[in-house]
């Protein structure tokens, strides 16, 4: 059965991580938030403090059958300098696990050259930092087995495109209905 992690660092953005948490939590499909810090409390790039499930250094990384990355700023730079996180990031893009990004944190993915050839989208102006891959511009891009999208505004289509990729397209559409999401 699947398995999520999800990297919170401080920093991060805080809709862009907890929306994932709770859109996949309310599909059934098991997530756990790994704080980079050496304690669950994560602050987030708006002051929200919130508790995560365990810290990184905790968490067994082979037991996730994906990741995923918020973005927002410091977080994501935290991320990028972590190298717990850029190993994973490669280990899992190697293995063809879900690797997901959105906001600037696609840009870890390309520091950790596992976009080459491959489309993806980050946030308006980054675009440069996402090495070796094909720029979209829509509000989520799947290739493969990444999932990137653009930032705050797209939480909600990035979180179900991660539910769509477990548990199908519908079960995904039978979400978005059930939280009364309009695109």
């Amino acid at each position: 059965m699947e398995k999520l992690a999800i990297f919170m660092a401080d920093g991060c953005e805080e809709i862009e991580g907890l929306t994932v948490v709770d859109l996949l939590r309310r599909a059934g499909i098991p997530i756990e938030m790994l704080s980079l810090q050496d304690s669950t409390q994560v602050r987030g790039s708006h002051g929200i403090v919130f508790e995560a499930d365990l810290t990184l250094e905790q968490a067994d990384l082979s037991a996730y059958t994906g990741i995923v990355l918020p973005g927002g700023m410091p977080g994501t730079t935290h991320l990028k300098e972590n190298p717990l996180v850029r190993d994973a990031v490669k280990t899992f893009a190697a293995a063809g696990k879900l690797v997901a990004a959105i906001c600037a944190a696609p840009t870890v993915l390309g520091s950790c050259g596992v976009l080459n050839g491959k489309a993806a989208i980050c946030y308006p102006g980054l675009e440069d930092q996402l090495t070796g891959a094909v720029v979209r511009k829509e509000p989520v891009v799947e290739d493969g087995n990444l999932i990137t999208s653009r930032g705050m505004g797209t939480a909600i289509p990035f979180g179900l495109a991660i539910v769509a990729r477990f548990q199908g397209q519908a079960a995904a559409e039978a979400l978005a209905e059930k939280i009364v999401f309009q695109q």
